[in-house]
């Protein structure tokens, strides 16, 4: 008998930009999704590089080359985007997932449209992949000095993944949805326990939460609550990194999406109380005992240096992508 592998679909989400949703395909078939909607934005070829030359290393084809600037110009002042690790982080992320077989990323930007920048890292990370986009409303984007966390982030991206999930999937096909971060440090075998996922799995999370851990207690192979410290009355108080949802299931549950102005910490609860009960969670990781994503965070960079030499005209090269 052929072994078969459960198709996985992953959604993660970079704060402000990106979006992404995975689907782990069956082991050994060809790409499940219409041509058209890989196509990434077009790379200009690369020069060559010389191989013997003493300091060669493989070229980075992240983004297309560009011209040199004009010399009789003098430098223009550049400002970093609002998150000047997001290529770093796609990266990193990239090289986890070309390690997961039957693996499809989708992803989808905080933007009208899908930027070169992130197509580029697609194009060039080996992994297969869609790429899409949905802005969040103005009136659901937090002002500059507000807390992250007055209104729920990545609910529209991840609405959108769904959306796509549900226009081009049939309703028999197997497969599982999992949500992710752009920060997270993620376990392959976290890949292989969401991988027989029918309903709702759930799984501990490191890190999170002010806590060295959350998860589901579990008793005789059953939920049976909850362990965090905070509003442990939440109807599922389980972090987004910490659940994979059966495709068949979400398929059977058109209605069931993210709400984008839940109450903070209730966005999970907003979307799998369309689905199940929480008794009927399924425990994962040898019943909810062993971590295999750990929410960890990016340091944010700090500039002060770079922003002083660009109101001096003397800033990094714009033309080089970071």
């Amino acid at each position: 008998m052929r072994l078969r592998l459960r198709n996985i679909f992953l959604v993660y989400f970079v704060v402000s930009l990106v979006g992404l949703f995975c689907a782990l395909r069956e082991l050994g078939e060809d790409p499940f999704h219409p041509p058209d909607l890989f196509k990434a934005p077009p790379i200009p070829p690369m020069p060559p590089p010389d191989p013997f030359h003493p300091l060669y290393s493989p070229p980075d084809s992240f983004h297309p080359p560009r011209p040199p600037p004009d010399p009789f110009q003098p430098p223009q002042p550049h400002f970093s985007p609002p998150r000047p690790v997001q290529k770093a982080e796609l990266v990193r992320l990239s090289q986890t997932l070309l390690h997961v077989p039957a693996l499809h990323w989708v992803v989808v930007e905080d933007a009208a449209a899908p930027s070169a920048l992130v197509g580029g890292v697609l194009a060039a990370s080996g992994v297969s992949f869609t790429h899409l986009s949905a802005e969040t409303p103005p009136d659901l984007r937090g002002r500059p000095g507000d807390p992250s966390w007055l209104f729920p982030r990545g609910a529209e991206q991840r609405n959108r993944a769904l959306r796509w999930l549900r226009d081009t999937r049939g309703r028999d096909e197997p497969g599982v949805v999992y949500f992710a971060d752009d920060d997270n440090t993620y376990s392959l075998r976290l890949f292989e326990e969401m991988r027989s996922t029918r309903g709702v799995s759930v799984w501990p999370v490191g890190l999170v939460g002010g806590l060295r851990l959350e998860r589901p207690l579990v008793s005789q192979g059953r939920v049976v609550g909850f362990h965090t410290g905070w509003r442990p009355e939440r109807p599922f108080p389980l972090d987004m990194a910490g659940f994979a949802v059966g495709l068949r299931l979400l398929l059977a549950h058109p209605r069931a999406r993210f709400d984008p102005r839940a109450e903070r910490g209730f966005l999970e609860s907003s979307f799998l109380g369309g689905l199940v009960t929480p008794a009927q969670l399924e425990p994962r990781a040898d019943n909810c005992t062993q971590v295999l994503v750990w929410h960890t965070r990016t340091e944010k960079p700090k500039l002060r240096q770079e922003e002083q030499l660009q109101r001096q005209g003397r800033g990094s090269d714009p033309n080089i992508e970071v």
